[in-house]
């Protein structure tokens, strides 16, 4: 049976005073022609665990010896691109800037606009306008805009008519349309009418005077098949957005350009004390006073006009504009 070997080594001095690491109880030497390749084969091994410590070690320096840089995310070499030339626009003083043009707005998903562009803003006219501002003379004229509406327009027409008040209503063609049989009150009750454009569109303005012709001239025909006899005298754009054509097209169709010098933007619905408020604060001898009977909740425009009514007549005259 072979010796067993120990774990333990040590050292044992050979016949030819070599001296080398055994076992305390060692296995017969192999012979001396086997020496040589072991020898070879040890240090083979050596050589190749030196190789490994010293890869480990180098992966290892640089893991911890790395600068911050080495993880950082890549610097873009490359120069970024350049934004397309802008257009170049005179400044006041006269040097030049360039201008971007603007974002255009997202299309409104809670409703429908009155037209497909009647959201958008016409330029503002460099020319002076020739717009009724006033009413001429020392009374005031009250004006009810973006009807007729079948429940706001009767209850108005019935305060007006306890006050024995007249006033004048800038209608909208498709309301005339739709509720012909308001339009003939309003006018059998003695107030004037006024064409508010078909379907209320805020750059009717800026369309070719063809296009706003034949949107006049329909608002006019609503009204006068509900209304024969009615007298059309006045033309509002909406908004107040006015331009020279629009007013150019009305003057043409025998109507004077109306707008306002009083405005408590009761379109806004601030509350029926916010409007009288209002009202009262600008309203002066001549003026023409904008409200609203159409276009949404005119509850508080109601019940501003139940204040209102006497309040203006014990200081001025009210009238609906002939």
């Amino acid at each position: 049976m072979p010796t067993s070997v120990s774990v333990l080594p040590s050292l044992s001095a050979r016949r030819d005073g070599e001296v080398r690491p055994t076992a305390a109880l060692s296995a017969p030497d192999p012979p001396r022609e086997h020496a040589m390749p072991r020898r070879a084969a040890l240090a083979a091994m050596a050589t190749g665990l030196a190789v490994l410590v010293l890869l480990a070690g180098t992966r290892w320096t640089i893991g911890r010896s790395a600068p911050a840089a080495y993880w950082r995310e890549p610097v873009m070499a490359a120069p970024l691109p350049v934004p397309p030339t802008l257009p170049v626009a005179a400044t006041p003083s006269g040097t030049a800037s360039a201008t971007a043009p603007p974002p255009s707005a997202p299309p409104s998903r809670t409703e429908p606009p009155a037209s497909p562009s009647a959201t958008k803003k016409p330029p503002a006219s460099a020319a002076p306008l020739d717009l009724k501002r006033k009413t001429g003379t020392e009374a005031v004229a009250l004006t009810f805009d973006d009807g007729p509406h079948p429940a706001w327009t009767p209850r108005i027409l019935d305060e007006l008519r306890a006050a024995k008040v007249s006033a004048t209503f800038c209608v909208v063609g498709i309301q005339a349309e739709r509720h012909p049989d308001l339009i003939a009150r309003i006018v059998r009750e003695g107030h004037t009418l006024c064409n508010h454009t078909w379907r209320h569109e805020f750059d009717l303005g800026t369309l070719p005077k063809s296009k706003i012709r034949a949107n006049l001239e329909r608002t006019n025909q609503a009204i006068l098949r509900a209304a024969p006899d009615a007298r059309i005298k006045y033309f509002r754009h909406p908004g107040g957005m006015w331009t020279p054509e629009a007013i150019a097209v009305a003057r043409d169709l025998g109507m004077v350009s109306l707008h306002w010098d009083v405005d408590p933007r009761d379109w806004e619905q601030p509350g029926a004390e916010a409007i009288r408020n209002r009202v009262l604060k600008q309203v002066r001898p001549g003026s023409i006073v904008l409200l609203h009977d159409g276009g949404g909740d005119r509850s508080g425009t109601l019940r501003a006009c139940k204040a209102l009514l006497p309040e203006l007549k014990s200081r001025f005259r009210l009238v609906a504009l002939k």
